[in-house]
């Protein structure tokens, strides 16, 4: 056991971890936990309201991932791999302790967009910040919707809510996000920090 845990360490290739994962190997396990953890935290950030819970959720998630990783192919992409059972950990999470507000007539509302002049002296910590402090699922939708890209239609099947739900919920968190942004201030941002934020939350 100990030539075989010699091989892994952080230098060791993600092919080399994930065979030793397959073996059931605890410091392969540990090298590839503390490779992606950064990565797979800030994933679980987004859909909780406190680090200790977003750490919850990162265990889980692990625990799928080393249980699912004789079904990772080879030629695919480790991490995006790892980041989907992650978000589906994430949503899980998310289905067992929230309740959703279903709204029937949506026709009426706006989807309101952030003040991007606002938006310009924030600073990337700072975005997650305001995210987590949104109601859980306000948070949900959102993040789901402006930073991991899925369509309404996708979000109320992942959620089990209707669309209209999905879109209530995501106007709700921008007008709350709006009024939070114009309220900060921060010194100038970088060009590509703007872009970042404008990108996710316009």
């Amino acid at each position: 056991m100990q030539m075989q845990n010699s091989i892994y360490n952080d230098r060791s290739t993600d092919a080399q971890l994930v065979a030793g994962c397959r073996r059931q190997n605890r410091l392969a396990q540990r090298c590839l936990y503390r490779r992606h953890y950064s990565k797979m935290l800030g994933i679980c950030m987004r859909y909780t309201s406190h680090r200790d819970q977003a750490e919850d959720v990162l265990n889980r998630a692990f625990l799928k991932i080393f249980q699912k990783i004789n079904e990772y192919e080879e030629q695919g992409n480790l991490r995006a791999w790892m980041a989907t059972l992650t978000l589906r950990t994430a949503i899980d999470f998310v289905r067992s302790t929230i309740k959703y507000r279903q709204v029937m007539d949506f026709e009426n509302e706006q989807d309101i967009p952030l003040d991007a002049a606002a938006i310009n002296n924030l600073y990337a910590e700072d975005l997650y910040r305001l995210i987590q402090k949104l109601p859980a699922t306000g948070r949900t939708v959102f993040s789901l919707n402006a930073v991991e890209g899925y369509t309404h239609r996708e979000i109320s099947e992942m959620l089990g809510i209707n669309i209209n739900t999905s879109k209530w919920h995501l106007a709700q968190a921008k007008k709350q996000l709006r009024k939070w942004v114009v309220a900060m201030e921060k010194p100038e941002m970088k060009p590509d920090l703007k872009l970042a934020f404008l990108n996710k939350i316009t």
